[in-house]
């Protein structure tokens, strides 16, 4: 009896194991795009996906709303009034978008939740932690990096005090070039800054105290340092830019992490890609597989951003996942799905 006990409790336990096992990741090796829709005057930086649509919102303010099964589309507007938008969130049902300069508009769906006016104002990105809770970021005011916080849904929004946020350095900021300024996963957050100081600011409580974390990445002018960045667990973190004004240029322009954003490194020094808007983790891929896009065309990487493949030159700002073969890419002039080939 005890013979069998054991086997059993065996059996169990290395089933246990198997079930626990981190999921093969297959490399990507070629993709097909299609557009789905096409618009000379199209300009979107801010996307969002989730099981059901796809949502975006461009440069003039129209909401496009992608149905994922028929790929029927929809065109609303958050205001009557012509507004950049270049970050957005999708919450249950709710869309979430955030207008650039000055007076800044937050909008839930058509509702006005939040204006600020300011010479300096500048908001570059949106995210949620959960339902309830969310955050914004953008240039600083006053001293520090423009922070907004939500506990309620959305519906009301409040400015973090500078008192609660590490100072800024001198000429840093962010850019608003594919909200992928945040960067959440669990209770875990990483807000990517760059010009004349990148830096990673890094907060381990949905947003109620933060540290600032030096990074290797190429930075001092204006048009320098991360322009995204991305965590595929609490512990792995991807962040890539450059500078936009000279986009074939690699040198340290890529770097990751794998303590949670608390020290960087530079990979692929001196290789391709050079300068990239949007770096994404591919889902269920072990902290594997990258995708990158920018206007040069999109790479992937394979091994954790160690070496990468350019696989087309078609240009996007900004992509974000379905699942781990299925993508959804904007940019100027249009919004494709990608279907990664494995």
């Amino acid at each position: 009896m005890k013979n069998i006990v054991f086997i059993v409790l065996f059996s169990l336990a290395f089933l246990g194991c198997k079930n626990s096992a981190k999921p093969v990741y297959y490399p990507i090796t070629s993709i097909q795009t299609q557009d789905i829709i096409k618009d000379s005057l199209l300009n979107i930086r801010a996307l969002e996906v989730d099981g059901f649509s796809v949502r975006a919102v461009s440069s003039r303010g129209d909401v496009y709303a992608i149905d994922i099964i028929t790929n029927a589309v929809n065109i609303d507007r958050v205001s009557t009034d012509t507004i950049n938008f270049r970050a957005s969130a999708l919450v249950n049902e709710h869309y979430f978008t955030l207008s650039i300069g000055s007076p800044a508009y937050l909008f839930k769906n058509q509702k006005l939740v939040y204006s600020e006016t300011h010479p300096d104002i500048f908001y570059d990105a949106l995210h949620f932690w959960n339902s309830n809770e969310g955050i914004a970021i953008g240039d600083p005011t006053n001293g520090c990096m423009s922070m907004l916080i939500t506990r309620d849904g959305g519906n009301s929004w409040t400015k973090v005090s500078c008192d609660d946020l590490p100072a800024s350095n001198e000429g840093e900021a962010a850019f608003a070039a594919s909200d992928t300024n945040i960067a959440i996963v669990g209770d875990n957050t990483w807000v990517a800054t760059g010009g004349l100081s990148s830096r990673v600011l890094v907060s381990n409580n949905k947003g109620v105290s933060w540290v600032a974390v030096d990074t290797p990445i190429i930075q001092g002018k204006e048009t320098t340092g991360i322009f995204s960045i991305d965590f595929y667990d609490s512990l792995n973190g991807f962040a890539i830019g450059g500078d936009y004004t000279t986009p074939k240029a690699q040198h340290s322009n890529k770097i990751r992490t794998s303590d949670g954003g608390f020290s960087w490194e530079v990979v692929a020094q001196d290789l391709p890609p050079g300068y990239r808007s949007c770096i994404q983790y591919v889902p269920n891929s072990n902290a594997q597989g990258l995708v990158a896009v920018g206007v040069a065309g999109i790479d992937v990487s394979n091994n954790a951003g160690e070496s990468w493949k350019h696989i087309s030159d078609e240009s996007f700002y900004t992509v974000r996942f379905l699942n781990d073969s299925i993508a959804y890419a904007a940019g100027k002039g249009k919004i494709s799905k990608i279907i990664f080939n494995k």
